[in-house]
């Protein structure tokens, strides 16, 4: 389950915001991006609500989100969900992610989470000779 900000405000209130925001900036897009829920190693963002414009990729938008960038050890993995549910192209333009995947509110929920890869934090201590 992710933790979704929709869950503290009705639906009418967040599709008015969107319409407010649609009709004073035309070229953007109204994005909440949050932590999952059960992530325990990355922090929480200082403002979950962005506007981005239509032609930026998703691996930008990711950049600019997370500005300053979230420091992952390298063990770790970033990922970003779209819509709770997919990871998209990161080559992809975010106005085609928000027309495949926004909400019936008309924002786009971007969800990030991190991930144990690439081997063992600490490399296991090599068996004497």
């Amino acid at each position: 389950m992710i933790e979704k900000i929709s869950f503290y405000t009705s639906r009418t209130t967040r599709k008015d915001e969107v319409c407010s925001i649609r009709s004073k900036f035309p070229n953007k897009l109204p994005v909440i991006v949050e932590r999952y829920i059960r992530e325990k190693t990355l922090p929480l963002l200082d403002k979950t609500k962005f506007l981005v414009p239509f032609d930026l990729h998703l691996n930008l938008t990711s950049w600019l989100i997370l500005t300053p960038p979230i420091a992952l050890d390298s063990t770790q993995a970033l990922f970003l969900l779209v819509a709770e549910k997919s990871m998209s192209c990161m080559s992809s333009s975010m106005g085609e992610v928000y027309s495949q995947h926004r909400d019936t509110d008309g924002f786009l929920y971007i969800t990030y989470a991190s991930q144990e890869m690439f081997g063992a934090a600490h490399p296991a201590a090599r068996p004497p000779c």
